[in-house]
């Protein structure tokens, strides 16, 4: 086993395929592809590729660290006590646990995720 993890960015296998939540929803129909790549034995930290169609949901991080490095697209985050952040290819980011606000994609956006917690 090696201690050494690439992150395909465009794998070329099937990803698991998902809509928001009703209770997430604010504007849109955006619809979400998930390529889990590795996890921890204990499942606390995740990475892989996702991807979501433009629309707009409610982000609720509850106790989940997440760094994001944005690999096409567009996306505008905008936290529930704070000014709009807009974020494209090339850009990364970190939602701390407690973050609470909006997320719309504004393109298709694709981007790796590190997820702990």
């Amino acid at each position: 086993m090696t201690l050494l993890k690439t992150v395909v960015t465009n794998p070329g296998t099937a990803p698991r395929e998902s809509k928001a939540l009703p209770e997430r929803l604010i504007a849109g129909d955006p619809s979400f592809k998930t390529w889990a790549q590795d996890e921890t034995k204990d499942g606390t930290v995740r990475t892989g590729v996702w991807e979501a169609t433009p629309g707009e949901t409610r982000s609720i991080k509850g106790e989940t660290f997440e760094f994001c490095h944005i690999l096409s697209g567009v996306v505008e985050i905008t936290p529930d006590d704070g000014e709009p952040m807009v974020y494209r290819a090339g850009d990364s980011f970190v939602m701390k646990p407690g973050f609470v606000g909006r997320w719309k994609t504004i393109e298709t956006i694709r981007k790796i995720y590190v997820t702990v917690g």
